[in-house]
């Protein structure tokens, strides 16, 4: 056996996990309660939020899993990283494709949460980077 397969989890890459996983859960509950009244706020397709909604669902049951683990592999660290860059330039590619005609308030949700969705792949590799050296 290998000295990594026993390196515990960081405390950054779990934080970093477990802040992803309350913030995904939040973000889908709103998304799935709500996509009706905020598709006339910001002129997002409420099918489009809903969808967005319902694709949070198993992500956050991944991150659950994860969770529940007493270690965090690389791979699965690598495969939640992976996952949320996927989200932002997902996010991108919405607003420049001239798919979606979103107001300057839709536009801004879609920005801000790509920007957090960035920020937690960020911490989740720095904490990745932490534990592979610990």
């Amino acid at each position: 056996m290998n000295a990594i397969a026993h390196t515990p989890t960081s405390n950054l890459l779990r934080r970093a996990v477990q802040l992803d996983a309350f913030a995904t859960a939040a973000m889908a509950a709103l998304l799935i309660a709500t996509a009706a009244p905020l598709s006339q706020w910001l002129h997002l397709p409420q099918n489009l939020l809903l969808g967005a909604g319902l694709v949070l669902v198993p992500y956050v049951a991944f991150l659950g899993w994860l969770l529940r683990r007493e270690r965090i592999t690389p791979a699965q660290a690598w495969t939640v990283i992976l996952i949320n860059a996927a989200w932002v330039v997902d996010s991108a590619v919405l607003l420049l494709s001239g798919w979606v005609s979103p107001n300057a308030l839709g536009t801004a949700f879609v920005i801000v949460q790509a920007v957090a969705v960035a920020a937690f792949a960020e911490l989740q590799f720095f904490g990745l980077r932490r534990q592979r050296r610990g």
